[in-house]
């Protein structure tokens, strides 16, 4: 997986006051509407997926293609509605934004153990470990997100580490979710490094 969103030398702090106040009406609102249906339509093709991998170890090309442009969508809303970058996310799933890398290399095989694996004991040995550093390690990254904040307001620049972690921390959550999801059988690492 190649996840990375790269930091600004400097940030508008205009943009910054005007997502704050008015960012979920001009865009989580309309972004989130549409992707409402998009997510819909994405968890049926991942149930059809999974019995498809469950008999033929292939996770259907065209409907793997779908999942990572719907996650490339999510990943430019998220950037810019938690200041990780400026700018406006554009619409559809063949879009781009500036500075934001998200792509997942297809699997031409999956193991049809792993996948029952995961549907058994995922929970245990997925969800327990990671979510509980996880759940520490977002925390820290919403505090420092406040703190950017603040730094953005007076400096116009985002602290380079603390960009980094928090890009680092929403790396490890989506490697998570793709084990999770049965899109690769790499087990994911306990670190949010590229």
């Amino acid at each position: 997986m190649t996840f990375d969103i790269k930091r600004q030398e400097t940030f508008s702090r205009g943009e910054l006051i005007l997502r704050t106040l008015f960012g979920w009406l001009y865009i989580v609102i309309p972004h989130t509407f549409i992707l409402l249906f998009l997510a819909i339509w994405g968890a049926i093709l991942s149930f059809i997926s999974w019995w498809v991998v469950l008999f033929t170890a292939r996770y259907p090309q065209s409907f793997f293609e779908y999942q990572v442009k719907l996650l490339r969508w999510q990943w430019r809303l998220n950037a810019v509605t938690y200041n990780l970058c400026d700018g406006y996310p554009p619409f559809g799933l063949d879009s781009e934004l500036e500075g934001i890398t998200f792509d997942v290399e297809y699997p031409e095989t999956l193991s049809r153990g792993t996948l029952l694996l995961r549907l058994f004991f995922g929970f245990f040995y997925i969800l327990i470990p990671h979510g509980f550093i996880l759940y520490f390690r977002m925390l820290w990254s919403f505090i420092l997100m406040f703190l950017a904040w603040w730094a953005v307001l007076f400096t116009g620049e985002y602290p380079a580490s603390w960009h980094e972690f928090n890009v680092g921390t929403f790396r490890w959550a989506t490697r998570v979710n793709l084990y999770w999801s049965f899109m690769t059988d790499e087990y994911p690492p306990f670190s949010g490094k590229p």
